[in-house]
């Protein structure tokens, strides 16, 4: 799949990021490479291989997750102990994104 230098500024956008003309032909030549990529695993043949729900398996003590166990929440306090800026009870931020 060929990617067009329209299509890497439309993403841009859509990002709110601000490419220069050398970043664009530059991503339109690594974006291109990761859809090239995929079109080649794509051809792979996988009948027969039954679908995955979970990436891990059945591994007894070797499964890397742990239990799941209820907790009390953090609360407001501890969670904006370490905050920068806090207020009312969130987090302040400055702002970002302008348009």
């Amino acid at each position: 799949m060929k990617l067009t230098d329209k299509e890497v500024r439309y993403v841009a956008n859509l990002a709110n990021l601000a490419l220069t003309e050398e970043e664009v032909a530059r991503m339109v030549h690594d974006l291109g490479g990761i859809l090239e990529h995929m079109d080649r695993l794509a051809e792979i043949d996988t009948e027969g291989v039954a679908p995955m729900a979970q990436v891990l398996y059945e591994a007894g003590e070797t499964a890397t997750l742990r239990p799941d166990v209820e907790r009390a929440p953090l609360g407001n306090e501890l969670a904006l102990g370490n905050a920068p800026l806090a207020g009312q009870g969130y987090f302040k931020v400055p702002k970002v994104i302008e348009r």
